[in-house]
């Protein structure tokens, strides 16, 4: 690791160089997980009498550092702050309640958990990352002793939840060890200060530097220590089995709610899953709090002999996620209070030589999700280079997990909107109608695949709807429906972006415009193959997704006011969407059995955006 400082770019004010410190960490995977870690600077200033007074800048509870701005720091009395220092104990809710007293202006964003870490620490700038070189260190069994042999110039403070004892107790660290250069929180992070956010900066790029350089080292010389585990399938067999499988684990972890699911088969996930001991390895539990907020305390693995068995791994999977909910309602019996039961589902499943499945109430969580588990990953590799993988103990995880700190940030929420965690697949999304549906699902709350033979075009307004309704909320992937390969991939690209579908709008076509005793028999045949067997080719792989997931559905063809009421010189166009219609009423038909419904509207002339015409 190399620092990252450049003095042309920090900018002239304190706070100005927290803001540049606190980007460049947010910016390093590394260092940082989203959202997490956080910095400070201590400047003079005056109050509203002008008298002069020393404030603290601090990180706000839930800003992005990677994006930071100044007024994501909220401002607080210094010396308010170092006062509580004397205090044997302080719950919670004292805690949150004092610091808010101790803020300047009331109404800016709440000051991290951690601003008492702050402000007991006398550095005048302070740098708290979660860096996956210094978990590597902490997360073995050796533990603080593997810490002190590495980095000789830090203290070591036994884990505990954030809060007073843990602020007072980093403070009272530095001073038993003066001169020393940071804190290592065990299974938590570490935190350098310096007398300028610079200093504080590199003297965090140091340690960690000098802990990767030192895991490398030990991973080097230690080698493979026993035989590697089974290969990855091909990759085009393994994401053919991924697919299919998807559907059903969607289907089957919506007991609690629907889920979005989001697929990954980086060479990172492979190779962890193909490691000897993997299995063991993931229950043995996160690396930090902020690890298991994201991604729980263990994940699903699910083993099973034959991949090409699709009734095999459908029954393994349901087997192991009955296993699983059983054992979570376990824990939470073991030591609930009066907390209340969250989602028992897991939120990462493995599988070997296939990859891995991170769940969640829409994409930007599966993709939290997956970043964390990434980081969780190197995380062992790096401490089995050292040593054994050690975590959190049971009691410490539900600690962190149930934390009504934790807790309350999931009351400031926003309502969910009405089509959230659905999933949408539209055809002929490029422009005209599909587009506009696209983007009115979309803004609804669901997330949309757009489909259309213009994949450039479709591609724009998924960039569009992205921009405006948030990451993940949309894809394009190019679509030919007349050609049962091409509906196939753009189906299978559907299963592994999102994990299944709950609704198809059916909605590509095409006007043949000409008398029939004109119209050529290729125009005639074209307008069948895009304007009927297209409605039918993306509803059977429509249909097979819901019975697989098992959670009912829905279809909306776009037909035509055609249909009731033929015109002339549309004859083409007319018999084919009849054909649809028709379609439409034995899907509805045969799909009610299964909770899924079918519907057509009939527009008429709709001439804005469209390339029908």
């Amino acid at each position: 690791m190399i620092s990252r400082w450049n003095d042309s770019q920090a900018g002239e004010t304190p706070l100005d160089q927290l803001v540049y410190m606190s980007r460049i960490m947010g910016e390093d995977d590394s260092l940082v997980l989203w959202g997490g870690g956080n910095t400070s600077i201590k400047v003079d200033g005056t109050n509203s009498l002008g008298q002069p007074q020393r404030l603290m800048y601090v990180k706000g509870t839930g800003s992005d550092m990677k994006v930071a701005k100044p007024q994501d720091f909220p401002a607080v009395r210094l010396d308010e702050i170092r006062a509580c220092f004397a205090e044997a104990d302080m719950t919670d809710d004292e805690m949150v309640a004092y610091v808010a007293r101790c803020m300047v202006d009331p109404s800016a964003p709440r000051p991290s958990i951690e601003t008492l870490l702050h402000g007991f620490v006398d550095g005048v700038a302070i740098a708290h990352s979660h860096a996956d070189a210094i978990l590597s260190l902490t997360n073995n069994r050796r533990g603080a002793a593997t810490v002190r042999g590495v980095l000789e110039d830090v203290a070591v403070v036994d884990y505990r939840r954030p809060g007073f004892l843990l602020a007072k107790e980093v403070g009272q660290a530095i001073l038993a060890n003066p001169g020393v250069r940071g804190v290592v929180l065990m299974n938590h992070g570490l935190v350098t200060w310096g007398a300028t956010a610079k200093e504080a900066y590199e003297n965090h790029i140091d340690l960690v530097n000098r802990t990767e350089q030192f895991i490398a080292d030990q991973s080097a010389h230690r080698g493979a220590v026993s035989a590697p585990g089974p290969k990855p399938l091909p990759e085009a067999e393994r994401r053919a089995t991924a697919a299919q499988v998807a559907p059903i684990l969607r289907g089957a972890l919506g007991a609690q709610g629907r889920k979005v699911l989001r697929f990954d088969d980086s060479s990172e996930i492979l190779d962890f899953l193909a490691a000897p001991g993997a299995r063991e390895l993931t229950h043995v539990g996160p690396a930090t709090p902020d690890h298991l907020l994201h991604t729980k305390r263990h994940p699903l693995f699910l083993q099973v002999k034959d991949t090409a068995d699709r009734e095999q791994i459908a029954a393994t999977m349901r087997s192991e996620l009955e296993g699983y909910t059983n054992r979570y309602q376990a824990y939470y019996e073991k030591y609930r209070t009066i907390e209340p039961f969250l989602d028992p589902a897991p939120r990462v499943v493995l599988m070997p030589g296939i990859g891995m499945w991170t769940v969640g109430k829409d994409a930007r969580a599966c993709q939290i999700t997956a970043d964390i588990y990434h980081h969780t990953v190197r995380v062992v590799g790096g401490a089995e280079a050292l040593d054994h993988y050690a975590s959190l103990s049971e009691k410490d995880a539900f600690d962190a997990e149930y934390w009504p700190l934790e807790l309350y940030k999931l009351t400031l929420a926003p309502a969910e909107k009405e089509l959230a965690r659905r999933v949408v697949l539209v055809t002929g999304a490029a422009r005209g109608i599909g587009a506009a549906i696209a983007r009115r699902l979309a803004a609804e709350g669901a997330h949309v695949l757009l489909t259309d033979i213009d994949e450039e075009r479709a591609t724009t307004v998924a960039g569009e709807i992205e921009q405006k309704e948030g990451t993940g909320r949309a894809a394009a992937v190019s679509l030919d429906v007349t050609d049962e390969a091409s509906v196939a991939a753009a189906f299978e690209k559907l299963r592994l972006t999102y994990g299944g579908l709950d609704i198809l709008i059916s909605n590509a076509g095409v006007a043949i415009v000409a008398p029939l005793d004109s119209l050529e028999l290729d125009d005639w045949q074209r307008s069948l193959a895009v304007n009927a067997t297209g409605h039918f080719l993306v509803a059977r792989e429509a249909m097979r997704i819901f019975k697989d997931q098992g959670t009912g559905g829905a279809m909306v063809f776009v037909a035509t006011k055609n249909v009731p009421a033929p015109g002339k010189d549309f004859g083409a166009y007319s018999v084919a969407k009849a054909a649809e219609a028709q379609l439409a009423r034995v899907l509805a038909i045969e799909g009610g059995e299964f909770g899924v419904r079918v519907n057509m509207i009939n527009p008429d002339a709709v001439f804005e955006d469209s390339g029908l015409w």
